[in-house]
């Protein structure tokens, strides 16, 4: 993944977009603190990966590997689905290409 992309998005009007970027191990946004990969970041991976949408399913899988580790060690009773965890890190990909 492009880390200089990511520190460098711009909105329209030229200001600088603060990254939604995920806190572990509790994979929460350390903006807005919504579940990671939270609705801004989601928009900006589509953007930063507007050309590359197998290296962000690639990228994502990665970070779904990494949240299963954290997230089953911080909640094992219940510990999250593996379906919702594809659904919150991959399921969206698919959406986002209009392949459901």
């Amino acid at each position: 993944m492009s880390t200089s992309n990511r520190s460098s998005v711009h909105d329209r009007q030229g200001r600088a977009v603060r990254p939604h970027t995920p806190m572990r191990p509790l994979w929460l946004c350390r903006v807005c603190a919504a579940p990671w990969p939270c609705q801004p970041a989601r928009l900006l991976l589509l953007m930063e990966y507007r050309r590359d949408r197998v290296g962000l399913s690639v990228y994502l899988a990665g970070q779904l590997f990494e949240a299963t580790g954290d997230l089953v060690r911080l909640n094992p009773n219940p510990a999250p689905t593996p379906q919702e965890l594809f659904e919150r890190f991959l399921a969206w990909t698919a959406e986002a290409r209009g392949v459901v």
